[in-house]
């Protein structure tokens, strides 16, 4: 039976050629939702289309590797379907299950590494690049505390840790799963916005933030 209007959206049955070996998957909050923590700085309005911005950047950097984006609500689906992305629908998990799932899902597809990468990142840029490789591959943000960017075999059981912190937790991860493991600081990368502070930086800041 044909999908009706308001459904949530099945993942997509993309054809495993499609795919390839490395994908680039981004775990994409409800807009309305999203940035909570920006509310003393932005609008509600402003912050929801902040964030559909953000997660269009790094949709954008993906290429030219297809992009998965895990999420559950229908618009942030309708908005990842319109840019060409694949929909990876896992309600109620979380963050940390979402992407969990998601890597999963692609690795049933014959996917062999994933690069997670969190739709908050205005300066992405060049993830196919470090997508390559055997190991894992951890990008943290610039206080060395969040990871931005995680690269990992689709496989390996990686099972991650979001949250103030992850970027410790994500290394003893690795160090738990036997895996060689890459430090990227890259400033492109390395710029999110949580918090207000930060979006002083996005305004002053140049393209490239070095």
């Amino acid at each position: 039976m044909a999908a009706q209007p308001g459904d949530p959206p099945r993942t997509d049955g993309a054809p495993l050629e499609w795919l390839g070996p490395h994908v680039v998957l981004v775990p994409v909050k409800r807009f309305a939702e999203a940035k909570v923590r920006l509310a003393p700085a932005l609008t509600p309005g402003a912050r929801a289309d902040l964030a559909r911005a953000m997660a269009e950047a790094v949709i954008g950097a993906a290429r030219p590797l297809p992009v998965a984006v895990v999420c559950d609500d229908v618009e942030v689906a309708d908005w990842a379907r319109s840019r060409g992305a694949l929909i990876v629908w896992e309600p109620g998990r979380g963050l940390n299950g979402a992407v969990e799932a998601g890597v999963a899902q692609l690795a049933a597809a014959g996917v062999r590494r994933v690069v997670v990468a969190h739709g908050d990142l205005p300066y992405a840029e060049g993830l196919a690049r470090i997508a390559p490789g055997e190991g894992i591959v951890l990008v943290p943000d610039r206080r060395h505390d969040g990871t931005n960017v995680a690269v990992v075999p689709s496989e390996i059981g990686f099972r991650f840790s979001y949250g103030p912190g992850s970027f410790d937790r994500h290394l003893e991860e690795a160090g738990r799963l036997g895996a060689a493991v890459e430090v990227l600081d890259d400033p492109l990368l390395a710029f999110d916005v949580d918090w207000p502070d930060d979006l002083d930086a996005l305004v002053n800041a140049k393209r490239d933030p070095r």
